[in-house]
């Protein structure tokens, strides 16, 4: 049986709750086809996030990591393509840091790619009726930094990872115009979305770019 580490955030910011760990604390331990699921906490903290999570990749020894965060605004349940080397926070984290236009690491590469089957990710969710696409931006928080982080430190081990941002609860949105999603919605596609991750070893060639 293969393990999937799902690694979620904690609460950041204004909000008391973070829809990432929730739904990862509730999917712990759930069997899939031929793997099961592992749940990992992950502080809003620069490097520390990165660092957490290792600590749960050298423990639980996973075949696939997948890293899960909140991002207001979204309706959907977006994978992310690309991770950038940089740190540009408009908040501070959980301990205070807020840097501006800092290199995650000095010697790394300007970007990384997923090592998830993105497209067949999203593909699956749509089958299922649940609202997903890529998407082609992490931000420049602590999301972005444990995405490009991870990959950073992955490389070599041949254990994909990726970063999938999910929308925020509706007892989270104060905006009657701002987008959400139930948390049983989340949780159902986390579990679709790494079924898929174990039955892709490559991506699917289909569209899911945009024009702007």
């Amino acid at each position: 049986m293969k393990k999937i580490l799902m690694a979620g955030f904690e609460p950041f910011g204004q909000d008391k709750i973070n829809p990432a760990l929730e739904a990862v604390k509730i999917l712990d331990g759930k069997q899939l086809n031929g793997g099961f699921i592992i749940c990992c906490e992950v502080p809003v903290v620069r490097y520390k996030a990165v660092d957490v999570v290792m600590e749960a990749v050298k423990k639980h020894q996973p075949d696939i990591v997948i890293s899960i965060g909140q991002a207001a605004g979204r309706a959907e349940i977006t994978p992310e393509r690309i991770a950038i080397n940089i740190d540009d926070y408009r908040i501070p984290d959980n301990e205070g840091n807020q840097v501006i236009d800092e290199a995650i690491f000095d010697n790394g590469p300007a970007a990384y790619f997923s090592t998830l089957p993105i497209k067949a990710m999203v593909e699956s969710l749509q089958l299922k009726n649940i609202p997903a696409q890529v998407s082609n931006t992490a931000g420049s928080f602590v999301c972005n930094h444990l995405f490009y982080g991870l990959q950073h430190r992955l490389v070599g081990t041949n254990i994909p990872h990726g970063f999938v941002h999910i929308p925020l609860l509706p007892e989270q949105v104060k905006d009657s115009n701002q987008p959400s999603m139930p948390l049983m919605m989340i949780v159902e596609g986390l579990a679709i979305l790494a079924q898929a991750a174990l039955e892709n070893k490559q991506d699917k060639v289909i569209g899911g770019g945009t024009i702007c």
